[in-house]
Parts: C-alpha cells; sequence; structure tokens
C-alpha cells in the first residue's frame, strides 16, 4: 500500500456505526506515521541527534560551571583571603608599629592535662620549671586522666610548686582540665600540653601581652621538630602560623596554640566533657565576649615528635571534626552580630572542610574534558601523557619521593576532611581513637 493510497483511503460511511471504526482509523494513522518515517529521509535519526547533541552541550555546561565554581571556592579560601589578611595586617603594622615590650608582674599557674606515663610527665613539669618565671609566683597543675592508669611519679609530690590532682569523670581531656583549673591559684593560666617543651623565657614573654587590658587570651607559637619542619606538615604550619600572626594583627586569631596558650583566670569557664578542641572553645568564647586573643610569636614551644601520615590523618580528623562540633555548641560564631571575627572563621575554620569536594569536582571536570580531547584528537591527548611519563621516569629519586610524599599527605588531609564531615553530620564527637 502506497502512501497516496493511504492518505486517499477513507472507510464507509456504515463503518461510523461499526464497532470496530475506531481501531481501522487508528491502524490508518499509525500506517501513515511509519511510511512517512521510511519514505523521509533520516526524519527521526536527524530529531534523535539533534536531542543528543543539546543533551550533551547542556552537560559540559554544567560541568563548566561546577569547575568554576570549585576552583573559585579554592582560590578565595586558599589564595585570595591570606592575601587580603596579609595585607591589611602589614598596612596596620606600619601605622600602629610593634607593640612595646614589657615585662610579666602576673602570677601563673601552668596547666598541663595528661594521660602520659611517670617519665614523660617528669620530663614536662622540669621543663616547665628551668623557665624565667620567678617560682613564688608561679605553679605547676598537673592534671591526671581520670582513665589513666598510670601513678603520678613521687619525687614531684613533694615539690611545694607542683600539683597532680585526678580529672573528673567520665575522663578525657576537657574533664582534666576542668579539674586542673579549680586546682590553679593565680591570675593567668597558662595551657599546655605534655609532648612539648618551651624555649626560654616562652611562658614570661605570652604573659607579658596581658598587660594590654584588651587581651583575654593569647596563643603561642608551636615549632615542629627538625626532621618535620621540612616535610609538607611543616610547610603547611609555617603556612598557618603565618595566617594567625595576621589575623591577630587585625583583630583576633581564630584559636590558639594547645601547646602553648594563656587566658586570664577570670576569663576561663569549665568546657564540656566531650569538647574536642578546648584551644579553639575557650578562645573563642573570649572573642564573643569582647576581648583579644593575641599571637606571641617569640613565645615558642617545640614539638618533640615527627608525626607520620597515620598519626596526621588522626589528628586532622579529630580537630576538624572538632570545627563541626564547636558549630552545634557555640552556634553564636555563626552569626556576624554576635561573632567580630566572623568573617575569619567562615573562611579560616569552615569553608575549609568543602576543600575535598571542590577537587572532586575539578577532578570530575578535567576528566570529561581529556576524554572529549581523546576522542576528537587522540594525538593530541597521548603525545603529552607520554612526555610527562618519560621525563617523570628520568627525574632523581629524591625529587621523586618528595613529590610522593607531597601527594600521600594531600591525600590524607582531604580524607580527613571528608571523614571530619561526615562524623560532624552524624555529631559523632567520640573521635579519640580515631
Amino acid at each position: 500500500m502506497s502512501k497516496a493510497s493511504i492518505s486517499r483511503w477513507r472507510p464507509k460511511r456504515a463503518c461510523s456505526r461499526n464497532p470496530w471504526y475506531v481501531s481501522c482509523s487508528a491502524y490508518a494513522h499509525v500506517a501513515g506515521l511509519v511510511l512517512n518515517a521510511g519514505m523521509g529521509v533520516g526524519g527521526v535519526d536527524a530529531g534523535v541527534d539533534d536531542r543528543r547533541a543539546a543533551w550533551g552541550s547542556g552537560a559540559v555546561t554544567i560541568v563548566h560551571g561546577l569547575a568554576l565554581l570549585c576552583a573559585s571556592g579554592i582560590l578565595l579560601v586558599w589564595i585570595v583571603y591570606p592575601a587580603l589578611i596579609g595585607s591589611l595586617a602589614a598596612r596596620r603594622r606600619r601605622d600602629v608599629g610593634d607593640a612595646p615590650k614589657s615585662e610579666s608582674q602576673f602570677s601563673i599557674s601552668i596547666i598541663i592535662a595528661t594521660r602520659d606515663d611517670a617519665e614523660a610527665i617528669r620530663v614536662r613539669v622540669a621543663d616547665c620549671l628551668r623557665g624565667d618565671v620567678d617560682p613564688s609566683r608561679c605553679e605547676v597543675i598537673v592534671g591526671i586522666d581520670a582513665r589513666s592508669p598510670h601513678t603520678i611519679p613521687d619525687d614531684l609530690v613533694a615539690a611545694s610548686n607542683v600539683r597532680f590532682v585526678r580529672g573528673d569523670e567520665p575522663g578525657g581531656k576537657a574533664a582534666t582540665l576542668n579539674a586542673a583549673v579549680r586546682a590553679a591559684r593565680h591570675e593567668l593560666l597558662v595551657f599546655t600540653d605534655s609532648q612539648q617543651q618551651f624555649e626560654p623565657g616562652a611562658v614570661e614573654r605570652l604573659a607579658a601581652v596581658f598587660a594590654d587590658e584588651r587581651v583575654g587570651a593569647a596563643s603561642g607559637r608551636l615549632e615542629l621538630s627538625r626532621g618535620a619542619s621540612r616535610s609538607p606538615v611543616g610547610r603547611y604550619w609555617s603556612y598557618e602560623r603565618w595566617l594567625r600572626r595576621c589575623e591577630a594583627t587585625i583583630n583576633s586569631c581564630v584559636g590558639a596554640t594547645g601547646a602553648i596558650w594563656a587566658i586570664r583566670r577570670s576569663l576561663w569557664r569549665p568546657v564540656p566533657p566531650s569538647l574536642i578542641l578546648d584551644d579553639v572553645y575557650t578562645p573563642m568564647r573570649v572573642v564573643l565576649a569582647g576581648h583579644r586573643v593575641a599571637f606571641v610569636d617569640d613565645a615558642r614551644a617545640t614539638d618533640l615528635r615527627n608525626p607520620d601520615p597515620r598519626q596526621e590523618y588522626r589528628r586532622k580528623v579529630r580537630t576538624l571534626t572538632g570545627v563541626l562540633q564547636l558549630c552545634c555548641w557555640l552556634p553564636e560564631l555563626l552569626l556576624p552580630s554576635r561573632n567580630p571575627i566572623w568573617l575569619q572563621f567562615v573562611f579560616h575554620k569552615l569553608l575549609r572542610l568543602l576543600t575535598p569536594y571542590w577537587c572532586i569536582g575539578l577532578t570530575i571536570w578535567a576528566a570529561v574534558m581529556c576524554l572529549h580531547v581523546l576522542q576528537a584528537r587522540p594525538v593530541v591527548l597521548t603525545l603529552p601523557v607520554l612526555g610527562l611519563a618519560a621525563a617523570t621516569a628520568a627525574r632523581k629519586a629524591k625529587l621523586a619521593r618528595a613529590f610522593t610524599g607531597l601527594v600521600v599527605w594531600g591525600v590524607t588531609l582531604q580524607a580527613a576532611l571528608v571523614v571530619a564531615t561526615v562524623k560532624g553530620v552524624r555529631r559523632q564527637w567520640d573521635v579519640w581513637s580515631a
């Protein structure tokens, strides 16, 4: 049956009263469509190709937009914001000048919360007592974690300016700090950990900044061991110290260094027992109360450990989960009207948590673009890849190891960010065994 005959075919008028009339009409209509499709030259195929092309163009546009968003986030958080803060801090230093140096006359309680063995405690207490602070206005309070199996060193119990207290139940660092601070008698509280060592005069220089009544808390500077300082972790920590110093020059730094930081005794408030970041939670409460958190660059402590990637991963999971815990337990930090350093907190702490997801977005974009180029012009992509492989093979082993270490550290950091995000969303705050 030809197309013309189908178009001329009409059922008889009697068929309109026939029950099969509808079926006949429908059959004729479908047959006409099929014949038209067969006789047309690629009519349906052309429509399908057009739809595929439109869909592909839309998908590429979405991928490009995603890549632009991800790249913008990384640039803002890791380059633009630090450059802006550094520029503002340099201008403020030129306008104001350096703060005058003064000797501290404050009485000081050095607080150590630990669950280490007797030998580690003995070494740390001896280091604290070797400082330049007058013994008559300095004491060392050692808080022993309630879950620690170790005993108190007998030779230190009799010391007049060293006291030991058992931490509160259910244990943990925060509960131990609460018990240790209750036993403190002096007007400045200096906090430190058991695995660091003070440089001579560090405590005095840290205490001297409190001559400014606007300062409610102050952070010292943590130096890594000689081996760790040359690693990717050491280079990142140098960048972090510089950023904190610049933030403190403008207003306040976001948190403090747990190895050496201080607060006025009158501003201390007990911390929640399950708190992860006591060295950020308490300084940020000081900021919310209208005081400054200073950064004292020449009050230094040195970490004696050489962390491996696994230890660094665990530490990052704890600290980054702690940032999300802060948002839940101290929601005022998220309000620009309440938080004087809201911009610093958002860019320095919160937006960094999105870094791995931005990297995933850029990876997807790069993969799509590579596949597109490979499909269109295989040689264009194949030759550079082969050239890169040959150049990499020709490099020295030392450079290859350095590059491998950088990649491992980067992957470790991004993995810690993802795990911390998941724990924070689920509110899983018990991260000390992570």
